[in-house]
Parts: C-alpha cells; sequence; structure tokens
C-alpha cells in the first residue's frame, strides 16, 4: 500500500504554518487573483516566493490554485499573471479550464498540473482523457462513490485526490451557480456568497408577496443546507482505493479548525500505516472532530447519494470550544508566550492542544506580560483581550504554534 499524501489547506501565511507544524504533507495555496477562494486573504508574489520557501525548508508540498474559469476579457491579465509566478518553484498548479492548461503550457512547460474538482471527474474515461493532456493529478468530483474511485483507479496512472474533509456546496462539485444569479458574486470566479446557507421559503406564481414555508423547524428551511464532509472513520477503505492524496476542505476557516482536522487525520494515517491489520479508529479523534466548529457530519456521496440525513436543517454552527491563543515562544522551563484570540482571565480552564493527539488541560493561576514578574501570591494580569500577548508557565511541554482553546 501506497500512504497517501495529507493535503491542507493555506488560506494565508499563518494558516501555512499551522498546516505544516501539525503534519501536513502538502499545502494549496492562492494568489491575490484567479483562484476560487478569492474572498480569502491569500498571497502576494513577495509572500508566495516566502511560503514556497517555508514549506520546502520543512519537506512540504505546495500546490497554487490558478483554477478559476476566465472570461475573454480575463485572459490578458490571465497570462501577465502566469508570467509573474512562472519563476515562483511550485510543486503544482491547481488548474481547472482548458485555456489555463494551455496558457499554462506555454509559459511553464515543466510544470506539474493537477485537475481542480472545478473540472467536474467523476469517471474513468474523463480521467484518462486528462491523462492523455498531461495533466499528473486529477481531484475527483465529490459526487463519486468508494466504488467508482475504485473503478477509475483500475484504469488511469495518473495521480488521484479526494476530498475526505469539510464543507460541501448544494451543487455539481461546487460549480455554483446560485451566487452569481442572486448576488451577482460568481462562485467560478472565487466570490461565493453562499446562498446555500441562506433561509428559504415558496412563492406561487399568481400570489408575489405570500411567503409560504416549507416547514422543518422553528429556525427556518434550509434546502440547500449540507452537512460536511468527513470520512475520517472510513480511512482504511479510502486507502485501499488506492488514492495519492486525502485533501481538506477550508482555505477560509480559521486556525482552530485547520490544527484539530490535521492533527487527526495525520495521527489516523500514521497509526494505520505502522500496524494495517490492528487499526482501530480511537474514539477521541472523533471527538477532536466535533470539538471545531461544523455543521454535522456527512459521508456524503461515498456510498451512494445522500439522503434527507444529510442535509443540516439550521443555519448555525455547531460550536462547543472557543479557540483562545496560540503559543508564540516556549521556553524550556515552562515558560510560554501566548498571543491572544479570544478573552482570557485567571481561572479559566484551558485546553493546549499538540501534534498528534496530544493534549493538556491547564487551569491558568496568573499570567504577565511578557518580560515581567508576577505579583508574589497573585498575577499582573487578571484579564487579557484579543491580540494582548501574555506570559505565564504551564508544567507540561508545549510547542511554538501550538493552540489553546476552552469549552463553552
Amino acid at each position: 500500500m501506497k500512504k497517501p499524501e495529507l493535503l491542507a489547506p493555506a488560506g494565508n501565511f499563518e494558516k501555512l504554518r499551522i498546516a505544516v507544524h501539525y503534519g501536513a504533507d502538502a499545502v494549496y495555496l492562492g494568489g491575490q487573483s484567479y483562484n476560487l477562494r478569492s474572498l480569502a486573504d491569500n498571497f502576494s508574489l513577495e509572500e508566495m516566493a516566502a511560503a514556497v520557501s517555508y514549506a520546502h525548508d520543512r519537506n512540504v508540498k505546495v500546490y497554487l490554485t490558478v483554477n478559476s474559469f476566465p472570461d475573454n476579457g480575463d485572459l490578458p491579465g490571465f497570462y501577465r499573471y502566469l508570467e509573474d509566478i512562472a519563476p515562483l518553484p511550485f510543486d503544482a498548479y491547481i488548474v481547472a479550464d482548458p485555456g489555463v492548461i494551455d496558457m499554462v503550457r506555454e509559459l511553464s512547460p515543466q510544470r506539474a498540473l493537477h485537475l481542480s474538482t472545478q473540472a467536474n471527474t467523476t469517471n474513468w474515461r474523463s480521467a484518462q482523457f486528462w491523462e492523455k493532456q498531461g495533466v499528473e493529478r486529477v481531484n475527483l468530483a465529490r459526487e463519486m462513490s468508494l466504488a467508482g474511485i475504485s473503478e477509475v483507479r483500475q484504469r488511469v496512472n495518473l495521480g488521484l485526490e479526494m476530498f475526505v474533509h469539510g464543507a460541501m456546496c448544494i451543487s455539481y462539485s461546487g460549480r455554483c451557480l446560485l451566487s452569481s444569479v442572486m448576488t451577482g458574486r460568481d462562485a467560478n470566479a472565487g466570490e461565493c456568497a453562499h446562498p446555500c446557507r441562506w433561509n428559504y421559503a415558496l412563492v406561487e406564481e399568481q400570489r408575489p408577496g405570500e411567503y409560504f414555508p416549507v416547514l422543518e423547524d422553528g429556525t427556518g428551511t434550509f434546502i440547500f443546507n449540507s452537512k460536511d464532509l468527513c470520512l475520517l472513520e472510513y480511512l482504511p477503505e479510502l486507502v485501499s482505493s488506492g488514492v495519492d492524496s486525502l485533501k481538506i476542505e477550508g482555505r477560509m476557516k480559521g486556525i482552530h479548525y485547520l490544527a484539530s482536522v490535521v492533527r487527526v487525520y495525520r495521527e489516523a494515517l500514521d497509526r494505520y500505516f505502522e500496524a494495517p491489520e490492528c487499526y482501530r479508529l480511537r474514539p477521541e479523534m472523533l471527538e477532536e472532530l466535533h470539538k471545531i466548529s461544523h455543521r454535522g457530519y456527512t459521508t456524503g456521496f461515498l456510498f451512494g447519494r445522500p439522503g434527507k440525513s444529510d442535509r443540516e436543517y439550521h443555519s448555525s454552527y455547531i460550536r462547543t470550544w472557543d479557540f483562545v491563543g496560540i503559543v508564540e515562544e516556549a521556553g524550556v522551563n515552562g515558560e510560554i508566550v501566548v498571543e491572544a484570540r479570544n478573552r482570557l482571565a485567571v481561572g479559566d480552564t484551558l485546553e493546549f492542544i499538540g501534534r498528534g493527539l496530544s493534549s493538556n488541560l491547564y487551569r491558568l493561576q496568573e499570567m504577565s506580560a511578557p518580560g515581567e514578574k508576577t505579583i508574589p501570591g497573585g498575577s499582573s494580569l487578571q484579564i487579557a483581550h484579543p491580540n494582548q500577548r501574555i506570559s505565564f508557565r504551564v508544567p507540561f511541554p508545549v510547542e511554538k504554534y501550538d493552540l489553546i482553546r476552552r469549552e463553552k
């Protein structure tokens, strides 16, 4: 068996560092133009160069998303953008549009190309076609079943990638038209307004202005609202299907989500390959995925078409923990410097999450500004606010970039 790559999102430089810290084999990111997450922070040309260098120094690959669908007026700017990024040593470009593929071949003929899920590859014939075009990897459509993925693997030699965790669109592999029609923000140009999360009612043609609710619960009708994808429980089956890369969705998600998901899938993959015949999913792995903000979980199309139980019938996320801080410095004597990302107070019980499934609970007894000493028998600070840097000691090892959270 070949161990699949664990591919994580990097919406900005901080998220890239977090993904690397918690064990991603590769990351995907976008520049400030021509990718399908244009509302994420994304990377300038200089930041992309620094990001590739940072990741490569740690043996992590970097893939650049250039997977938007340009119209005629976009082509000159797109071409100039590809010229600008051509010298950067990305490990591959993620592309979707044949015209973009043609431009990349003209400007960077040796560049590896990975086909985006936006290209809607749902069968082995399509995969064969793209293989003949020189594409090295295809991100299969989310609509594919496990059996379908296995059949594609048997018929092609190119790399296969699939999403294993994250948000699901009510559309065809993300090719949503609702956002463009309803708001003028084109999802296929990276500007999705997420109308699939909105509340809906029915209007009868002869009675305009009269809204008839389709009753599902007291909070509204969310008929397009999918649960989030989670395939952790079926990791052995995914490995056996022959996929080469397991992809996590979420360039616009926060670093608590990113760290939690990456560390769980990293731990599960490593444990499975240590002893496949003895592998059992540990309950705390699923518990960890329920601590992050999510909309409930579904296996999507892996075992057939989703049903009613795969949609979420409310608009709000499930949130049981608050992300409160990140470790900026970690001394050998337990002294740490933390940047607060939420309100912190003496007396809070904090959970430190490290690599693997390591975690430690600690009741915050005292804290101070970095470099200051605490008052004997007390603390120089009682409350820390977001973006404030604080210092305190913990009786267990932590590392730089470890995250801290607090139960709601």
